[in-house]
């Protein structure tokens, strides 16, 4: 009995196929209220701001790269049961994230609470006897147990394993996670410099053996497309994940929340919002950031707020946010939160002015002084700078291996003089964002001009 298809139409891979047996893998997972959620996240948080067509979400990518992983998983020989678990695993690898994806982190303190925190709550409500049941019904020959269920969460996790291989192929630098989402995120930016032959690069892909046990590594046939794709990696990140339009608006929003979650239990404007499920996070997030008050506090406090507050988070999704943008800035006032939602809401975008990163310390301090001088005039929010560290590729900490012609293994370092030069080195780039509103201000461009000669 030949075999039977079920096919998802998509723009970056095109047709992609799940047998049978695959589609009964991840489908329970797919129509799960928690993966239907992520139809509501968008991928690059504010990107279409900036780039219209990025308006694709974390569903979407997280269906390529389920996609992606049973391609590698096939290519590279697993067993089943091991594609069966990988393909799950990068299913459900972005489950924790919340509204706009990693900017929503950012609301607190030093980004102490990421998305990685939530995945573990996701997890466990899948781990369940009921989930079991259905998903084994449907799976009588593959079905799922604890113990499976938990190597799972370890790949998901980043925990240790013993096969390391089935990690790789979730979270690594040749991860299924980024050969879709530069190739994805490419193509809705309408840009080509995520681009790469990632058909050759499937076909290069090999188990090779290491220190650590199996890994997932390429053949030296593929040294010249792992070039090409760490390349995309880094101009991806130059030009659209650090873009700097892209990355002021985000620090808006992060500012408009935070400021928020600090007045909503005093500002009777903002009554109507304290009773939101959004708002009652903010608040809770508040609480939260007044409470980190020594290193030794944060494990507990940590902890004792994931647990609380999962049951909000859990629902949250870009609505929420764009509903109170849309609320905040129908206000009359002239509250802080109120006016960065206006300039959200109208798409006011900011100046931006290009820093030399090497003298950031030095453009602080004036900055500082400045605000200090003029701080009834200008507000915080309406001066930041902002700086954005990147690393491409890091050879030292777990380099791609690449098994050559006699059966060698070694860092693609060693092949390649393009790589060697990115490895490990940290690129920056700092700038200041402007509101739009103070940006002709003959105070500000005098400071502007200082600034950009240090």
């Amino acid at each position: 009995m030949s075999n039977v298809f079920h096919v998802i139409k998509d723009p970056v891979h095109g047709t992609m196929q799940f047998t049978s047996a695959e589609d009964s893998w991840i489908k329970p997972f797919v129509d799960s209220p928690h993966f239907q959620r992520l139809r509501h996240i968008k991928q690059l948080g504010l990107g279409d701001f900036i780039f219209p067509g990025a308006v694709h979400t974390r569903f979407n990518h997280c269906l390529g790269c389920c996609y992606v992983a049973s391609q590698i998983a096939q290519k590279i020989g697993l067993a089943d049961e091991e594609r069966q678990l990988v393909m799950i695993a990068c299913l459900l690898h972005d489950i924790g994230h919340g509204p706009f994806s990693h900017t929503f982190e950012g609301l607190f303190t030093d980004k102490l609470i990421r998305h990685e925190d939530w995945t573990p709550y996701f997890l466990a409500d899948y781990s369940t006897p009921e989930f079991f049941s259905h998903y084994n019904r449907i799976n009588p020959r593959y079905q799922l147990t604890q113990e499976k269920f938990q190597t799972l969460a370890q790949m998901i996790m980043h925990k240790p394993m013993a096969k390391n291989v089935l990690a790789d192929i979730v979270s690594s630098q040749l991860d299924a996670d980024r050969l879709d989402y530069l190739l994805r995120d490419s193509h809705f930016c309408g840009v080509r410099y995520g681009e790469f032959d990632f058909r050759w690069m499937l076909h290069c892909m090999a188990i090779v053996e290491s220190k650590e046990g199996e890994r997932l590594g390429i053949t030296h046939k593929g040294i010249g497309v792992v070039e090409h794709y760490l390349m995309a990696r880094r101009l991806m990140t130059r030009n659209i994940y650090h873009s700097q339009k892209k990355l002021a608006l985000e620090e808006l929003l992060v500012q408009m929340l935070a400021n928020l979650s600090t007045s909503l239990e005093q500002h009777a404007a903002y009554a109507p919002i304290r009773e939101t499920r959004l708002g009652q996070f903010l608040v809770a997030a508040n609480q939260f950031n007044q409470a980190i008050t020594s290193a030794a506090e944060i494990k507990t406090v940590k902890q004792q707020f994931l647990e609380k507050h999962y049951r909000d988070y859990k629902e949250l999704c870009d609505y929420d946010v764009f509903a109170l943008i849309k609320q905040l800035a129908e206000l009359q006032d002239t509250h802080t939160a109120t006016e960065i939602a206006s300039r959200l809401q109208q798409r006011k975008m900011p100046k931006i002015f290009r820093l030399n990163h090497k003298e950031v310390g030095k453009v602080r301090t004036e900055l500082r002084e400045f605000k200090n001088k003029h701080g009834e005039v200008f507000k915080d929010w309406q001066l930041m700078l902002i700086q954005t560290p990147h690393q491409s590729y890091s050879g030292e900490e777990d380099p791609i291996l690449v098994v050559n012609e006699v059966g060698a293994i070694f860092p693609i370092g060693h092949f390649s003089l393009m790589i060697n030069a990115i490895s490990d080195k940290l690129e920056h780039v700092a700038f200041l964002c402007v509101d739009s509103l103070i940006a002709q201000d003959k105070r500000v461009t005098h400071l502007m001009k200082r600034l950009q000669m240090q």
